[in-house]
């Protein structure tokens, strides 16, 4: 109990928050998914009259992640994911505690599919959207960059395809900002079979852990296997043992596979961060390329990052649909 206070008094006095009775604001419809961290459901908003998506964090482990950054000021995930302003990140729209004492956010209700879903069908969405798919997340994932964080856990499970098959990069609940101290070695947290080689070992970070779980990401939706072949349910202590070697080139998977598209993919593999993309935006950019050649008769319109921020000029529509077809899971 004291390490809550001690995370918790100086939250709510930095971010000015009032506790929330959310069982008497919102109406629970069904739960979407139930993490490591947290719970996500389907509800109703009785003030706004919205259908949102709930996230309701576990009290004590979120408390024992933030005391893993005592004396940084890290931010919590509800103040980051308010910050954030992107077609192709999800909205954040409040956060607060409960008066369960239990952090909060509001989000825009995504109504679709984990990117895990197509990745392990390999269905006509997939074959038809992937490289679209691979831009969009970059597009994304660059926009966060220049914010100023690392997300940390970059991966299929955190990424929605929505029903105008436009992706929604989600959980931020491992982001730090790109400065020194969070770079700094010591803090080994994320989904084991998308983490960089210097994460793993320990060793400084910076934006290119993200370069290579993108890329982990991208030669999985092509392959439907890791790079390193090895099984996504294994220890991190198992993984360990694979990172030193060479993964698998994905031209030997995907035979058919664009030249630029494989050797962007590969790069962004590098095991040493110097030998891979220096940001996603170099990364992004080889692969736009790649897109425009290989579909150039693609309606898919790049998103101008300099464009991106104002409030009135992304408006989210709220879906009321109860189709479970499209049902996804948050972690």
């Amino acid at each position: 109990m004291l390490l809550i206070k001690k995370i918790l008094v100086p939250l709510i006095k930095r971010a000015r928050l009032k506790k929330v009775n959310i069982d008497a604001r919102f109406i629970k419809e069904r739960k979407l998914g139930q993490g490591s961290m947290s719970e996500v459901w389907r509800a109703k908003d009785k003030l706004s009259g919205r259908v949102v998506a709930l996230k309701i964090l576990d009290l004590e482990k979120t408390a024992r992640l933030e005391a893993r950054f005592e004396g940084l000021a890290k931010p919590c995930e509800g103040e980051v994911a308010m910050k954030l302003r992107h077609p192709h990140i999800v909205r954040t729209l409040e956060h607060g505690i409960t008066t369960n004492n239990e952090q909060y956010l509001v989000m825009e209700y995504v109504n679709g599919v984990s990117l895990t879903l197509p990745v392990a069908l390999q269905n006509e969405l997939m074959q038809s959207h992937r490289l679209t798919f691979i831009v969009q997340i970059g597009e994304g994932l660059d926009y966060f960059h220049k914010q100023g964080w690392i997300h940390r856990d970059l991966c299929p499970r955190n990424i929605l395809v929505d029903r105008q098959n436009s992706i929604k990069l989600i959980d931020f609940g491992l982001v730090v900002p790109n400065t020194p101290p969070f770079r700094a070695p010591g803090n080994r947290t994320g989904t084991a079979s998308y983490m960089a080689p210097e994460l793993i070992k320990r060793m400084p970070t910076d934006q290119r852990i993200d370069v290579y779980s993108y890329a982990v990401t991208c030669y999985e939706m092509y392959t439907k296997q890791l790079p390193h072949g090895v099984d996504p349910t294994l220890t991190l202590d198992m993984i360990v043992q694979h990172i030193n070697q060479a993964p698998i080139d994905i031209r030997e998977l995907v035979p058919d596979i664009d030249d630029q598209v494989a050797s962007t993919i590969m790069t962004g593999l590098a095991a040493k961060p110097e030998d891979r993309w220096d940001s996603v935006g170099a990364m992004l950019h080889r692969l736009r390329g790649a897109q425009e050649r290989l579909e150039p008769e693609s309606e898919y319109e790049y998103v101008d990052d300099e464009a991106v921020g104002d409030d009135d000029e992304y408006e989210y529509e709220y879906e009321d649909d109860d189709d479970g077809e499209w049902e996804y899971e948050y972690e």
